[in-house]
């Protein structure tokens, strides 16, 4: 199950007190200073939450699949994001919790 951006802002409107307009244009600034900073190859580090930060990836041969004939791609830059520890063991612990 997905959680999309009006859940999200659902979720921390209840959660805060705020209302969903204020709280959408909190959600909206955050991802416009996300993609602003990565925009400009900066990292956000956010604690116990996890890195956002961009990535190189270098030109490489690969393969057209329905020819099987050699296709050559591009170095391009990707936007990763990589989850704290503490983020990591408590999704691990959810989802073990669940099984049970």
């Amino acid at each position: 199950m997905s959680m999309t951006k009006a859940d999200l802002i659902d979720q921390i409107a209840d959660g805060t007190g705020l209302t969903k307009i204020e709280t959408r244009a909190v959600v909206e600034g955050f991802m416009t200073a996300v993609r602003g900073a990565m925009k400009e190859g900066r990292r956000i580090e956010l604690r116990e939450f996890g890195v956002f930060e961009v990535q190189h990836r270098a030109p490489r041969t690969g393969r057209n699949p329905q020819t099987n004939e050699p296709v050559e791609i591009e170095d391009r830059y990707k936007p990763v994001f990589r989850p704290s520890d503490k983020l990591s063991e408590a999704v691990d612990a959810a989802h073990k919790a669940d099984e049970e």
